[in-house]
């Protein structure tokens, strides 16, 4: 299976980007699967409902969500409606939504897609990533129930996405980190065949603060506080950034992995 994955996107600018260059990519690298983290669409601070049809109609497959899952009220209604939106896994019971999506290609070859929200520094009652993730793989099983999974892997630091790659090697296709918006130089596939980056970096302006205009977080750093309540996503150049795997279909294990930025 060719999958695409395309890291967090930030702002008007950014998707708009991303939607034109979906025929690009769609001829470089003939994907069976589009996948897009999308919880900074809405000018940063989450998705909406109109945001997240002009991707589904653009030709994304599945949407993943993170911290700010919720910033769009509208969400909470809406990710009830439209099962390809994935929220973490492993949020508390009675969240709204689901996290995971599965999908039935036409030629019945089915993937998984599953988001998990990591824990160190995100400021949020969550679950047991690991614990969480174990219990639901022990209901879905690579190569027999399903042909890939794919895990959305939303976390802060870098060990922790480590720790959580190598617990689950062999178990998944693929494990993406999102969140820091900095794409890492270390995508690989693991000793048990699992693909791996730490963080696929961010669909936006890359001349910002993680994709967000300069000044107002300069000034919180430096003065201690905001100039104005909220940050605004950055005007200018936007990069593209994803990532490319190919996956045997019978053991749904990785064959190769690419990195992008366009």
């Amino acid at each position: 299976m060719k999958i695409v994955f395309i890291g967090d996107i930030v702002g008007k600018e950014a998707r708009e980007t991303f939607i034109n260059k979906i025929p690009d990519i769609r001829n470089k690298y003939i994907p069976d699967v589009i996948i897009v983290n999308a919880e900074n669409a809405a000018a940063g601070y989450g998705l909406s409902k109109k945001i997240a049809m002009q991707l589904i109609e653009a030709g994304v497959d599945a949407i993943t969500l993170g911290n700010h899952a919720w910033d769009q009220k509208e969400m909470l209604s809406f990710i009830e409606e439209c099962p390809k939106i994935v929220r973490a896994l492993n949020y508390p019971s009675g969240v709204p939504g689901r996290g995971f999506y599965e999908l039935q290609l036409d030629d019945d070859r089915k993937i998984i897609i599953m988001q998990i929200m990591l824990r160190l520094f995100m400021g949020l009652f969550l679950d047991d990533p690991f614990n969480v993730t174990k219990n639901f793989l022990q209901k879905v099983k690579l190569g027999s129930t399903c042909n890939a999974i794919i895990i959305d892997m939303h976390g802060e630091t870098t060990s922790e996405k480590n720790a959580f790659g190598h617990y689950f090697d062999g178990e998944v296709s693929a494990i993406f980190g999102t969140h820091t918006h900095i794409p890492t130089a270390d995508a690989k596939i693991l000793e048990l065949g699992t693909a791996y980056q730490t963080d696929v970096g961010m669909t936006g302006v890359y001349n910002s603060v993680i994709g967000m205009d300069k000044t107002n977080p300069i000034h919180g750093f430096t003065k201690g506080y905001r100039s104005e309540g909220r940050f605004f996503p950055a005007v200018g150049d936007v990069t593209v950034c994803g990532v490319y795997i190919e996956t045997d279909d019978k053991t749904g294990l990785s064959l190769k992995i690419e990195p992008f930025q366009i």
